[in-house]
Order: structure tokens, then sequence, then C-alpha cells
């Protein structure tokens, strides 16, 4: 691009204006992010004259408007509502926000008057895959432009990008257009073309086998569908990181830290191709890392996590020991106000600069630096005062790091993960329990933590051991340039924080050279992000609790089905258990010890069946009652076993049954067990589903199955035609079971609940907020 000096502010045509145009007319694009949303809000509280179109896609049945409206019952909406009141604001965004339904990627015809352009939509991920971040953030700044081209308008385009878009390097980086010579049309389509060559890697035999044999490790006691869309979620999980490491080893090969800053790059490529090489204005702004606010729409407004802040947090949980840093780098840190603040300037005040001079870094690691140990420090004298609590209650004492090398790091967290995986090898192997279940549960927590810190810190060391120092001269220079009255704004500051005191209390300004840092983290940083941690972790527990209780009061109702599942749940025995009974009960003692001893040598076998396919399984059981006489088994179960079966049933599964039959419930037992050893039980139920055992002409059973077990999926699609044959409404009805094959149908039913689970139930039933009874 052409380097233009900045025009004179001498010059009464270019000379600042104090007010925006009448009825300017401003469209925005990421207006539901972080950073738009709070344009909007500045824009519509600050500068009555300015109309706002903003780009919003439709999400499911919720068209744009309705989506856009939803921001107004957002903090960053009703904290200006408390000031001036809610009528106000709701009138304000009435009168003066239009709607352009569409997506970037779809990008809509233009066909409004516009005068500026506020793009600030991307994605924000540090590693999505490449297609998708070169979809979003390349793909849909070449649309913008080509359809601003197309509308035959001249607007002024205010483009977001990130400090860090020049990539890996040292020393100082100064404001202006970037000298590469990649070709963003190339990588764009290099990048699309990457997601068909990695989907036609993941449908190859090689790749397919493996996944398949995956799910059926995982899923193979769920049946055959089950195993197909678990082999399926791996494909797709496989294809997903395939393509997130396409673009960071891309990214790196060209001199990117990642693809979110590769991909940003190019989209200031875009920009100046399509529109600034053919004459138009466009003014680049370049944040460096955005957190909480330091005066607008309140003192600590902050919209969820952002870059630094899991790592704090995990800090603060006493979860990260020690982190690459280098102690004495730079971390670039901004209010998301200041970067508002620069937009809002741009959009608004006439302030005509191009070429180089129209890049503007809002950064704070040139005028007012924040090295990496001091932050640490104000972090860690924060959590000191002010610990978090564990789960237990307890103040969790934070470490003190003395920021080791980068290997030295590594191979801690590898020899955690490697303990950590050795144990939930050693727990699957354990029968469950309710100790093994809390061991998995614990494992598994561990696991995700560590996995989740390993990513933070691969992502973020780039951040926290650069020796880059961002210049921020353009942006220092337009500050001079801007009225008083501009940076003063004209609204009250009344209640603003004490990390402002002995700072000029200007509304619009973004002067970083004033900010006490310590008291920024400690008064308003640190105490948002804390509370956004404690409100997800009120909510999380109280899920954690809801999903740890029994189903709340049963509702009446005739269409209501409750279904229990037998071994393991109705009763504790299992049918290796049952056919030890029914042995004893046939044969001479003298026969005892060794169909015992044959029973136990078959043992390994069937464990190792039981956990790749229950149906095998309950085969393989069942040929041992080969020989057996029907009529005589029915003649016993009239009996002392039959007394003895039902004396087996748990207290309160019993209990469960007669409430959900008091409730005018359909009660209905589905097993794999024999239908002659179950028919003790027949009488507690209104429906008995169990297995046939084939006899032959005398009535002798021949060790083979009448008809298929209705176990796992079988179960499942026996349930849907039977509550279609009742009446029956499976949303409203209940289900109990205490196996991973059960979980295929207790997915059906509105009130699943998992009963002393193994642990492949527990792990469902954790993740999907399923009731865990423990009988």
């Amino acid at each position: 691009m052409p380097n233009t000096p900045a025009s004179s502010s001498t010059d009464p045509s270019t000379e600042p204006s104090t007010a925006p145009r009448a009825d300017q007319q401003i469209l925005l694009t990421g207006v539901t992010g972080f950073l738009g949303q709070a344009v909007l809000q500045s824009l519509l509280e600050n500068f009555p004259a300015v109309r706002v179109t903003a780009l919003v896609r439709p999400k499911g049945v919720q068209t744009g408007r309705k989506r856009l409206e939803g921001l107004l019952r957002k903090p960053v909406f009703t904290s200006w509502g408390e000031r001036v009141g809610a009528d106000e604001v709701r009138r304000a965004f009435d009168e003066r926000v239009d709607i352009l339904e569409g997506d970037l990627t779809d990008m809509p015809a233009i066909e409004q008057r516009i005068d500026t352009v506020i793009h600030s939509a991307s994605s924000v991920s540090f590693d999505p895959p490449i297609d998708e971040a070169f979809r979003t953030n390349v793909g849909g700044a070449r649309n913008l432009y080509e359809a601003l081209l197309a509308s035959g308008q001249d607007p002024h385009v205010i483009h977001v990008s990130t400090a860090y878009v020049g990539g890996i390097s040292k020393g100082l980086r100064q404001e202006g257009s970037l000298a590469h010579d990649v070709d963003w049309r190339a990588e764009h389509e290099a990048a699309l073309a990457a997601h068909h060559r990695v989907e036609a890697q993941s449908r190859t035999p090689e790749t397919l086998r493996s996944q398949m044999l995956a799910a059926r490790v995982r899923q193979g006691k769920m049946g055959p569908k089950a195993v197909a869309a678990a082999a399926e979620e791996l494909r797709t999980t496989w294809v997903h990181d395939r393509l997130v490491d396409y673009g960071r080893t891309r990214a790196q090969s060209v001199g990117w830290t990642d693809i979110y800053t590769f991909t940003k790059a190019m989209a200031e490529r875009v920009a100046e191709d399509l529109w600034a090489s053919a004459g138009h204005r466009v003014s680049f702004v370049r944040p460096s890392i955005i957190e909480s606010a330091l005066r607008r729409p309140y003192p600590g407004w902050i919209d969820g996590y952002k870059v630094a802040d899991p790592l704090i947090m995990a800090y603060g949980r006493g979860l990260l020991p020690e982190f690459p840093g280098l102690a004495d780098s730079i971390l670039d840190i901004i209010p998301v106000d200041f970067v508002v603040n620069v937009i809002v300037a741009l959009a608004t005040q006439k302030v005509d600069r191009r070429g180089d001079e129209a890049y503007f870094q809002v950064v704070s690691g040139a005028t007012n630096p924040l090295p990496f140990h001091e932050m640490v420090t104000a972090v860690r004298g924060y959590f000191v005062e002010q610990p978090l609590e564990d789960e237990k209650g307890r103040p969790i004492e934070v470490p003190e790091w003395d920021f080791p090398a980068v290997e030295a790091v590594d191979v801690r967290f590898r020899l955690k993960e490697l303990a950590t995986k050795a144990g939930q090898v050693a727990v699957s192997r354990l029968p469950a329990t309710r100790r093994t279940r809390e061991w998995t549960s614990t494992l598994h927590r561990n696991a995700s933590g560590l996995e989740t810190l390993r990513k933070y810190t691969e992502l973020y060391r780039q951040y926290t051991k650069t020796e880059m120092v961002f210049d921020d001269a353009n942006t220092r220079a337009l500050r001079e340039e801007l009225p008083e009255a501009f940076l003063r704004g004209g609204t009250s500051t009344e209640g603003v924080a004490g990390a402002l005191e002995g700072v000029e209390r200007a509304e619009l300004d973004f002067d970083i050279a004033e900010l006490d840092w310590l008291r920024y983290f400690r008064e308003l940083h640190l105490p948002a992000v804390t509370e956004l941690t404690k409100a997800y972790s009120r909510r999380k527990a109280t899920l954690d609790r809801r999903a740890g209780r029994p189903a709340p009061p049963m509702k009446e109702g005739s269409d209501i089905l409750a279904v229990f599942d037998l071994d393991g749940t109705v009763v504790a025995t299992n049918i290796v258990q049952q056919y030890l009974e029914v042995m004893r009960a046939t044969r001479s003692k003298r026969q005892w010890p060794g169909e015992i001893g044959n029973l136990l040598g078959a043992l390994p076998g069937y464990l190792r069946t039981e956990r790749r396919d229950r149906s095998e399984f309950i085969r393989s059981v069942n040929r041992r009652y080969r020989g057996f006489r029907a009529d005589e088994l029915r003649a016993l179960m009239q009996g002392q076993l039959g007394r003895r079966i039902r004396a087996s049933i748990r207290p309160e599964a019993l209990e469960l049954i007669e409430r959900h039959q008091q409730a005018g419930h359909r009660t209905v037992l589905v097993t794999g067990a024999l239908d002659v050893l179950v028919e003790p039980l027949a009488d507690l139920f209104d429906e008995v589903v169990a297995t046939h055992m084939d006899v032959d002409a005398n009535g002798v059973m021949t060790g083979y199955l009448a008809t298929p077990p209705v176990v796992d999926e079988a179960r499942a699609n026996w349930l849907r035609k039977y509550a279609g044959r009742v009446g029956a409404d499976l949303k409203k009805s209940y289900g109990y079971g205490d196996s991973l094959a059960d979980a295929s149908w207790l997915e059906l039913v509105g009130t699943p609940s998992a009963v002393s689970p193994d642990l492949g139930l527990y792990s469902i039933a954790k993740k999907k907020r399923w009731a865990i009874l423990e009988w």
C-alpha cells in the first residue's frame, strides 16, 4: 500500500469534529461478540446521531432481530439502563438499530446507505480446523468487501485485527502494512481443499478399522448401532484434530504463531487488495490481549473468559504449579473499553489517515509495559488474600512460580498424564463399586484437567514468552488529534472503582500510560473473572447435585412406563450366579466340585465376552442349561429356589416398584435371564420380557435360544414398539439399569437412572447428568 502522510490538523477540511455527522449510518459485524456488543453499546449511549445496521445471522427459529434484542438483557446494556433507565435504552435500540439478516460466510447484498463499516467479526479461537479459520476470517472478509464493492458505495471501513498479526519475531513491532509475500487466495483455496483431503483420508480402510476397533472396545456392550455411532464420532474427531494440526503447522511454517494470527494477517491483505487498493479508505485496529473494562460499560465488565483467564483461574485453583513463560517478557494486555474507544473515535471523528498511518495498535507494551512476573505477583497476591475454595470449602493454597524451562514443565506434565492414564487402566479392570466409581470420576477429572492445561500452555506460551514489543505511535498520535470534548465524554463517572483514583476521569479516552496494572488486576479484573468462575461452579454444583439425586416426585398417569432391568438392578445377582443356584438345586453334592471348577475355568472367558457383547455373554452362559427339562425347572421355581430368588430382590427396588404402581404407571421388567427363572417375580410387573430357551420334542432344553435376547439396542427397539402399542409416552417414563448395555434404552426415557452402575454406565450417567442410585 502507498504510504500517505497523515493530514495536517490545521487543514480545515480535516480538522477533527466534536460530533459525528448527522444520521451517520454504521454497518457493524460481530455485534454479538465480546468486542462487538461493547461497540454497539458505546455508539448508542454516546452518539445519538448514529444509526447502526448490525449483521446478525438467524439461529434456528430465532431471527437475527430476536438474537440482537437478547443483548439488552446482558450486563453490557443493563448497566447503561441503571444509569438512564431501561426504557431509554430500549427506545434508543428500537429507533436506531436495524438488522441485516445474514452471515459473512453467506453475505447478503448491502442495499441501504452505509457511511462507515466496523468489521469486528472473526473466529477468535487459536486452534480451529484450518478450513473453518479460513472460511470465517479470510472468506468472510472477502465476502464483506465484495459486497461493499457491489453496493457502489464508498464507506470508511474500520477493520479489527490483532497486534499479533505480524507473526513470530523479536523486538519492536511497528504499525503499518505487513511485509510478506504469502498469497491469501492460494492459502484460502488450499485450506478449503484440506478439508476434502482429510475427509477422504478418514474414510480409508486403515483409518476406519482402527476407529471401529476403538469403538467396539468402548461401546461394544451397547450394540452394533452404538458401535457404529461411536466409530463415526471417532472419525469426525480424527478429521477435526487433523485439520487443527494442518492449521497450526501451516501457520508456523510461514512464520505465524497459530492459525488465528495467520488468518487475521491474510484478512488484512484481503482488505488491502480488495478495498484500499481501489482507492477506498480503511483503518486497521490491532488490539493485543483484550481483557475486562477499566471504565465502560462499567469497571470490570467482561463477557466470559478471555485469553489469559483460563490460566489465571487454573492457577487460582492450584492446578498450575508451573508455567513455561519468560518472567521478564512483556504481557501485552489492553482493557476492552480502550479498544472500543479507538474504534468509535475512528468511526465518528473526522480524522483521515491512510497508508501505514492508518494502522493503529491498541496495546500497552511500549507505553506502559507489564512484565509477566509482575502480573503473576499481582495474581498470586490476590489469591493469597482471597483464596478460592475446593469442593470441601477449604481455601486453596496457590503455588509460587519459579519460571522453569519449557522442557522441565513438559516433562512434569507428561509424568502426570502417564500416571493418570495408568490409574484409569487399573481402575477399569476392577469391579464396579462405590469406591471404584469415585476413583473413576476423580481420574476422569484429573485427565480432563491435564488435557485442558496442556492445551492452554501450548497455545499461550507464545504469548507469555514473547520478546516482541508493540509500538503504538499511531494510536497515541490519534489521541492527540482528538478534541478534548470527545475524550472526556458527556456522561457521569460516578461509582467508578478505586482503580481509577489518580486517573483522569474521561469516558472515551484510551491513554494507557496512566493505568496502574496492580490495581487494575486486584480491584477489577481478578474479581470479575473470579465471580465468573464462582458462577460456573455454582451452576455445575447444582447440576451435579441434581444428577446424583433420585428422580423428583412421580407424576401420576397410565401412559407412563417404569422399565426395570433385572440383574444388578432389581436383584443384586447375575445370570452366572443364577445358574450356580440352579446347579446346586439339581445336582448332587458329589457333582458340585466338578461343576464349580468347570464354571470357574470358563469365568475369564465369560468376563471377556461380557465386556465385548452382552448378547454373546447371555448365549454363552445359557448354553449350560443344555439337558435341563423346562418343566422340572418350573417346579423348582415354585419351591425353595423360587423363594430364594424372590428374597434376593433389593428392598430399594421393591419399594420403587410399589411407588410406580401407586402412581398408576405400567411396570415392565426386561431381562436377558431365562423366562423360567424370573417367573417368581412375574406378579410384581405388568409386563415381563425374558429370554426363551429352545426345547426339543421331549421338553429338554437344547442350550440354544429360541429368540435373540432382548438386551442393549434390541431392548431399545422393543421398548419403542411396546410404548406405541400400549399408548405410553417414553418422554414421561422412567428407566432403571446398571450396565453400559442399558445406556442404549435408558436414553429413550425421560427419567433414566443408573443403579449401582458399572464404570461404563457411570461415565455416561455423569456426562448426561442422569440420576445415580446406590442400592
